[in-house]
């Protein structure tokens, strides 16, 4: 099954390439495992249709457009209906700009809410993620930014009350701090980690011993935005050394594909995208996209992460590049 799914994500990888030529290089894997996430392969002439919807959709200046094009083109392609779920991610788009500011962030954030709630619960939705931003900013006014959105607004999906999320998250912030420092990282993962059940030390234990585990076998996984990958290997159904083999078998895969040898992304990036690939093997593909399932929102959390760090980097990027 592993052997399959690396496969699939490295085939994944190169039909996408083939649609969006000019993307980020770090924008393909994560794009590829929306495809792996629900059992699929890409198809190339789908993604041809559903990038030039997303034109016909959207404005040339708009936040669907630019580094989300690819993945939200991607999200379009993985169901029937492509036309249908546009208009529902455009109605979402609408509510959550009445309560945030816009960004390219809020545009997944719509994609998500098109597929996870109904057009008549979307405001119920979008004012309790509100809710919640405003309570994450209250406990780190600095570091809570746009990106933050789009776990405020899949903590609203979540049974837990406001209350109790946020001091879940809260916890789960301040024990990962004493082992990995840097803020932003253990943020997002702490948010990954406050949609799983268990107590936050259960949790943050459990994450801990996976990042050890690795390490003890060699391998030294990130501690940036890597992390919220590794928050949601740790709600798995598996004993923690399963899980670590499972990771070192993929990473070993990987490895030998195109982009991932010596003059490839990295180790450290290999290795995160080993663990998102045992986080869908994982996880029951009939509940990718339910949201009654806390394993399979916190996957998506995880998942979003990564694409936030792209954001992150295409922009920092493009904005060095112009100021040269």
């Amino acid at each position: 099954m592993l052997n399959k799914l690396c496969s699939d994500f490295a085939e994944n990888r190169s039909r996408i390439r083939k649609v969006f030529r000019m993307e980020s290089t770090y924008i393909y894997p994560v794009c590829a495992n929306i495809f792996c996430a629900r059992g699929m392969v890409a198809d190339p002439d789908r993604l041809k249709d559903c990038k030039q919807l997303l034109r016909e959709k959207t404005g040339l200046f708009s936040n669907f457009r630019g580094t989300v094009q690819a993945p939200v083109a991607c999200m379009l392609a993985t169901a029937s209906g492509a036309e249908n779920r546009m208009e529902r991610a455009v109605y979402c788009y609408k509510l959550l700009k009445e309560r945030f500011w816009g960004s390219q962030y809020l545009a997944l954030v719509a994609f998500l809410m098109a597929d996870l709630t109904t057009e008549a619960r979307a405001a119920e939705k979008v004012s309790r993620g509100r809710d919640i931003y405003d309570s994450m900013k209250q406990e780190h006014p600095f570091l809570t930014s746009a990106e933050d959105s789009i776990f405020a607004v899949l903590m609203a999906f979540s049974e837990q009350s406001d209350d109790a999320l946020v001091a879940d998250m809260e916890q789960c912030y301040s024990m990962l701090m004493q082992r990995f420092h840097s803020r932003n990282a253990v943020q997002s993962a702490s948010h990954v980690l406050s949609l799983l059940p268990g107590t936050p030390e259960e949790k943050t234990e459990r994450m801990i011993r996976i990042y050890d585990g690795l390490r003890a076998r060699g391998r030294k996984y990130g501690r940036q935005y890597e992390l919220a990958s590794l928050a949601a290997v740790a709600g798995l159904d598996q004993n923690v050394e399963t899980l670590v083999e499972e990771i070192l078998e993929a990473d070993r895969l990987l490895s030998g594909q195109k982009g991932y040898g010596v003059l490839g992304m990295g180790r450290q990036i290999r290795l995160m995208h080993a663990a998102m690939l045992v986080s869908d093997l994982y996880t029951p593909r009939s509940q990718v996209d339910t949201a009654a399932m806390a394993g399979t929102i916190s996957l998506i959390a995880a998942q979003q992460a990564a694409m936030c760090a792209v954001i992150v980097s295409s922009t920092t990027a493009a904005s060095s590049a112009s100021s040269h």
